[in-house]
């Protein structure tokens, strides 16, 4: 069974910067597509960012181009999200997500990827 634990969300004002971990844990990541996705309230859920386990091709929503990165700890089995520069707009509760297996590039922002879940993160951002 595979566990998506997500950490580092809050409260931040404009302009500020948080950075959200997903540790995951129950197999071997090596052959995994990770993503970030985000809800706020009253919309769908919406890619942020995505990165296959190996390889080195990283996918943006064009909305947090520039201002997120994700990036792996392949010793720690981690997955990070930086944020900078945070609007109001980015308020939103953040999950993270794993598929295991090949994914194509046109599906690695599609939610309907990914089989595993965390239970999400607030990331709240005032203005």
């Amino acid at each position: 069974q595979v566990q998506l634990v997500e950490s580092g969300g809050g409260l931040v004002q404009a302009a500020g910067t948080l950075r959200l971990s997903c540790a995951a844990s129950g197999r071997t990541f090596s052959s995994y597509a990770m993503g970030w996705f985000r809800q706020a309230p009253g919309k769908e859920r919406e890619f942020v960012a995505a990165a296959k386990w190996t390889g080195d091709s990283l996918y943006y929503a064009d909305s947090v181009k520039g201002r997120f990165t994700i990036s792996r700890d392949k010793a720690k089995n981690t997955v990070y999200l930086q944020m900078n520069n945070l609007t109001p707009e980015d308020t939103a509760v953040y999950y993270c997500a794993a598929h295991w297996g090949v994914v194509a590039d046109t599906d690695m922002g599609k939610a309907s990827t990914y089989e595993y879940w965390g239970q999400g993160t607030q990331v709240t951002v005032s203005s």
